[in-house]
């Protein structure tokens, strides 16, 4: 099985144009949807029965998949995902696990959704009263995961990390199947380099704060920023994803006079508020022009930005881990140790300048 799970790896990396892209707690039932697992090219946004908006004061919002058919032993999953409605990676990456853990697929899933980590962690507990045989976990943050997990293995639950990397022993957990976020930020950061700029002024969008994106996307651009003295923070601060701040963060810089020509926004959304601020401005950007935009994900409507040499660059990250999650989940139940138990997806950067309207179609999510 070792040997089928290092194939199946390999295989989807050649295959990137297949894969690539990285209230209350009461549940609701939903009808599964389609078994066949979402393209790279065809990730439409989920609805919004299927993608429940996250309350900033309220816990996880959950939902539970119909019951699977009493022929054969099914595997009960909780799936604990950030707010679908977070951005387009995270409503490819939510359709994506509900297109593959259903009834016919041999799971009952339920699915809980919070961008906070006490929201998450309360939802983990639910799921591990409710005797889950796997725990899935992307977490909303790094850190503080040690007690549920631990209480997890106790009760003989596996759990799997998606997308995000956590603080905690990995003996907490069977496999993570995750981007390589410190390389997203470093390609990024070594393609700005690369533009051989006399000076870099950026305004830097970060993510929600902890998270594993937020943290890898951000470490390269520090680093750069105090290693040259020719690149400057204008402003560092979170949009948490959201495009409606990141306006508003740049909208205040702009209003301030202080001088700018690199947008560094750790999504596409926030990348998209950011032009909407340049915009409003009259403020030219893009290939040849006054400012450089760059975001992260490879929205198909972001990479078309691109294409159409209105953003520079865009970071690749591959929402698209269910086939992985089903193939460690079958190693587990035959029996055997997934190996390696950190599965890294790999992952480009692409240049408006090389883009091409196939890459667009390949890689959009």
């Amino acid at each position: 099985m070792k040997r089928k799970l290092l194939a199946m790896i390999m295989t989807v990396t050649m295959t990137g144009a297949l894969l690539a892209g990285c209230g209350s707690s009461s549940s609701t039932a939903e009808t599964p949807a389609a078994s066949e697992p979402a393209a790279a090219s065809e990730a439409a946004p989920a609805s919004s029965e299927a993608a429940p908006a996250a309350s900033e004061e309220a816990a996880a919002s959950t939902e539970t998949a119909e019951t699977a058919p009493a022929s054969g032993e099914t595997i009960k999953v909780g799936i604990i995902n950030n707010d679908p409605n977070e951005s387009g990676y995270r409503t490819a990456n939510d359709k994506d696990l509900k297109s593959f853990f259903t009834a016919e697929n041999g799971y009952e899933a339920s699915f809980a959704y919070s961008l906070k980590n006490d929201e998450q962690i309360t939802a983990a507990q639910k799921f591990i009263q409710d005797g889950v045989d796997y725990l899935l976990l992307s977490a909303a943050d790094t850190a503080g995961w040690d007690t549920v997990l631990q209480d997890a293995q106790d009760a003989g639950i596996h759990v799997l990390l998606f997308d995000r990397t956590i603080d905690a022993d990995e003996s907490l957990y069977d496999a993570s199947v995750v981007s390589d976020m410190a390389k997203e930020g470093e390609t990024a950061v070594a393609w700005l380099e690369n533009q051989k700029l006399d000076e870099y002024n950026i305004i830097h969008l970060q993510g929600v704060m902890g998270s594993a994106a937020q943290q890898g996307r951000t470490g390269a651009l520090d680093t750069k920023v105090g290693e040259n003295d020719n690149w400057k923070l204008v402003t560092q601060q979170t949009a948490e994803w959201n495009a409606e701040k990141a306006q508003q963060i740049v909208q205040s810089v702009i209003d301030s006079g202080e001088k700018f020509n690199v947008i560094y926004a750790e999504n596409d959304d926030m990348a998209k508020g950011a032009v909407a601020a340049l915009d409003k401005a009259n403020i030219s950007h893009g290939v040849g022009k006054d400012v450089i935009v760059m975001g992260f994900d490879c929205n198909k409507w972001a990479l078309e930005e691109l294409l159409a040499q209105n953003w520079n660059y865009d970071g690749q990250c591959n929402p698209f881990q269910a086939t992985y999650l089903d193939e460690a989940i079958k190693t587990i139940e035959a029996g055997g140790t997934v190996d390696p138990k950190v599965i890294i997806m790999e992952e480009k950067g692409f240049d408006a300048s090389e883009i091409t309207q196939e890459d667009v179609d390949s890689y959009g999510i």
